[in-house]
Formats: C-alpha cells, structure tokens, sequence
C-alpha cells in the first residue's frame, strides 16, 4: 500500500508488549491484519515509554544493536535481532522541526531500539528494512506532549510513521500473571479501558489530557504514566484526524487499546 490519498501518513499509538507478545497469537494476528491496512512508510519514527531523556533525544541515524531493556525472560528473548536501518534524511527533519519549536536537541549515537519499538515491529514490518529511529520522551506533562507531537506532525507528510508506544494501562505489581494473558482483567483495568474508549470515541482530548483526576482508577492504572505518556504525541500529530479503534482488548490484565488517526 502507498501513502493516504491526502499524502499523509497515519499516526498509530499502540501498546507494545513486552517480549511474549511473539508468543501470542491473538495477538500478532490483530497487529499483523492492522499492518495490512496500513500504507507502506518511507520511516518509522518510534516515541516509547521506556525512554524519558530531557532535553529530548534522538536516537542513531545508523544501525546499532538492539536495547534489551527487560529481564528475567528466557534467553531467546535476548538473541533476537531487528536490525533496520536508520536514517540520516529522519535525523535532519527531527532537527529542523525540533529547531523551529525552540527544543534542545540530544544526539544519542550510541543508542539503539528498546523492545517498546522492535518488538512491534518484529510482527508488524517484519522484512526490518524500513529506517526507524527513536525519539525520548523529555516530559510526562501530557500538554507538553501533545505539543511535541503537533510539532511533529509535518513528518507525515514526508511518509514517516509516527507511532506513540505504550501501553493503555500499565501496573504490573497488580497482575497476576499465573493466571495467563487471556485472563479477566481487573476492575481498575476495565474501567480506565472503558473510559479512555469513550473519551478516545468522542474526540474529548481535554478529558484524555486530564486523565489523572478525569479517569476512573488512573492512580492504579498507571501508578506511573509514562505508558500512558505516548498517546498524547500521537494525539498531537493526529491533529483533527479521526480517531479508529485498532486493537482493543487484554493481554495478562492490561488494556492492549491501540489507536490510529488519519488511516
């Protein structure tokens, strides 16, 4: 597939998984079908929540090894490889955009993919041959956030797709995970799910942004907000594109809510 018939790319923000999502069926099945509607990126422009760096950052224009940043997972989890390229052409729009917003910029040379990025991609752009690169979260303030995406926004025009990365909701001292990834969720879990559905469904962004004190069990759900921290980039970038529900459901209790604007 090619870009949309308004030139632009999509945005996506979708809730990664930690490494045994490639174990999960259900799962790469739903990312695996979202992919197919998906038009093909010149790059992959990845902002996700295992990356908080102010001033911002951004990631190698090269290709680096991966960051295997999780732990106690079998060791085939840490043998597997993504090695997409970079991109010098992403590198020098993130500069000019970020310099015309007035944002300090980071050059992380030595820094490559953390799963909040490949393991996604692994199921949903497999071939690893589309540049990809990462940019940090340098706050968790949501209207700071949903700026930095508006600032953003002009790379869709260049085919860069920008995907916020996270997860919808995200405790996991409050799982029981010898109950198994299909499991009834928690009531904290539904509740924000449906909550955020609705807000998300309706276009009320001032709702989302004040989802701390607006959303039902937010303290639980995200007792800490950076999973919930890349939505507001995507919002941002989306701009007054419509919102579409891509992935909904649980995954080991957490709400697996992905979303796409102007697909």
């Amino acid at each position: 597939m090619s870009v949309t018939s308004s030139g632009s790319m999509p945005v996506l923000y979708l809730s990664h998984g930690a490494p045994p999502l490639l174990d999960d069926s259900r799962w790469i099945d739903e990312l695996q079908k979202w992919r197919n509607r998906l038009p093909t990126p010149e790059s992959i422009l990845v902002i996700s929540a295992h990356w908080e760096s102010n001033p911002i950052s951004v990631s190698s224009s090269g290709s680096v090894p991966l960051v295997y940043d999780f732990w106690g997972f079998e060791e085939r989890f840490y043998q597997l490889k993504y090695p997409a390229p970079g991109s010098a052409s992403l590198g020098a729009s993130l500069d000019r955009l970020l310099a015309q917003a007035h944002q300090p910029v980071d050059h992380d040379e030595p820094r490559g993919l953390d799963h909040g990025a490949w393991v996604p991609l692994m199921v949903m752009f497999p071939e690893a041959t589309i540049p990809v690169m990462q940019l940090s979260l340098p706050t968790l303030e949501p209207a700071q956030l949903l700026a930095l995406g508006r600032t953003l926004a002009p790379l869709r025009d260049e085919g860069v797709l920008i995907v916020g990365s996270g997860f919808f909701t995200h405790n996991l001292r409050q799982l029981r995970w010898d109950a198994g990834p299909d499991a009834d969720p928690p009531s904290w879990s539904r509740e924000f799910d449906e909550w955020g559905a609705n807000a998300l469904a309706a276009g009320e962004v001032g709702q989302l942004l004040d989802f701390a004190h607006a959303a039902p069990a937010a303290a639980i759900a995200h007792p800490r907000t950076e999973h919930f921290a890349p939505l507001f980039v995507t919002l941002g970038a989306g701009g007054d594109d419509p919102i579409v529900n891509e992935v909904e459901g649980f995954w080991f209790g957490m709400a697996k809510r992905s979303i796409s604007m102007g697909a």
